[in-house]
């Protein structure tokens, strides 16, 4: 197995690396990042790797049996479409191509059946989407849901290291904010991307569009409000779910998250500090009754591994299993 990562020196790129080694994916794996970056060498397997030049004069002509991209969309859209001519399977961490109906939006645990016999594109979805729709699958799977009402809690990795750069510096006095549109530290911001003429900003725009297409689902309605915290690592979110069918009490539903795939049900305190650092799990707790039909419950993930690299790796070790590729 051939593996690119392209975009290996930021926050998602090197995470990519390390799932890989965690994930115990077995093939002859390249780093690739911009001219500011190349030639940098990042730990792997007890060794390092090289990165290498990506310019317009990078190799796809069967070069590749996987590439995962975590360059942003503007370079998705360039080299993505290269890379899957020369048939490759492109897992892209990026919005580019989410909203594609051609490309399909994996969790793995969730729709990774739409990989059996697929090559091209494979979108990665918006980091709080995935811990949403994980925690939320096997409720799906028993008695659908009609509506979501979410909160989300996102730490500042979420706009990469030079969000982590921007809190560590106020946090040592400084009064500038560049990568957020007000002061993190200290504070919320309950607003992540630019504001549409409806009210709803980038993120939230993803929340509404792609549980439904994850799910396979356009009836299901999401309503939510994105929030950025002075947290490094580690997206919470306060959900509120009215299923689609009933279901006949509340132990029925915390019994069906124990059985989510990659879900910690957790009975103590659950935060972003004790909970996501090092984990690949997305973790569940607070459940509560919300009436007949409905109920409200907190989770936590880690938004560079399960909100990002984490899943990207899932895919490929799926889209693996399921097409014959060799591990």
């Amino acid at each position: 197995m051939r593996i690119a990562v392209v975009g290996a020196t930021g926050e998602v790129g090197r995470e990519m690396l390390r799932q890989l080694e965690l994930q115990d994916v077995r093939g002859e794996v390249r780093a690739f990042a911009s001219a500011r970056s190349a030639g940098k060498k990042l730990p792997w397997r007890g060794g390092e790797l090289t990165v290498e030049l990506l310019d317009e004069a990078w190799p796809f002509d069967g070069v590749f049996d996987y590439v995962l991209l975590a360059a942003g969309g503007e370079l998705s859209k360039r080299f993505a479409p290269r890379a899957a001519a020369a048939k490759a399977t492109v897992i892209d961490n990026s919005s580019a191509w989410r909203g594609d109906p051609a490309v399909p939006l994996v969790v793995p645990e969730v729709n990774g059946g739409l990989l059996q016999g697929y090559r091209g594109i494979v979108a990665n979805p918006n980091c709080s989407t995935i811990q949403l729709v994980l925690s939320l699958s096997e409720v799906y799977r028993r008695w659908g849901i009609k509506e979501i009402v979410v909160s989300t809690y996102q730490a500042v990795s979420g706009a990469g290291h030079r969000g982590i750069e921007e809190l560590l510096a106020q946090e040592k006095g400084a009064t500038e904010h560049k990568k957020f549109p007000a002061q993190i530290w200290r504070n919320v911001i309950p607003q992540i991307g630019g504001e549409g003429k409806d009210g709803f900003c980038e993120e939230e725009v993803k929340m509404i569009v792609e549980p439904r297409k994850i799910f396979g689902d356009g009836s299901i309605e999401c309503w939510p409000t994105t929030v950025r915290v002075p947290v490094m690592y580690g997206h919470s979110e306060s959900v509120f779910c009215r299923t689609a069918r009933p279901f006949e009490n509340l132990e029925e539903v915390r019994e069906a998250m124990r059985q989510s795939p990659n879900v910690v049900w957790e009975d103590g305190l659950l935060t972003p500090l004790t909970h996501a650092p090092e984990s690949d799990a997305t973790f569940v707790g607070r459940l509560r009754s919300c009436g007949a039909g409905a109920f409200s419950f907190w989770n936590v993930a880690n938004n560079i591994r399960v909100g990002a690299a984490t899943n990207a790796v899932r895919i490929l070790r799926r889209h693996a299993e399921l097409n014959g590729a060799a591990k």
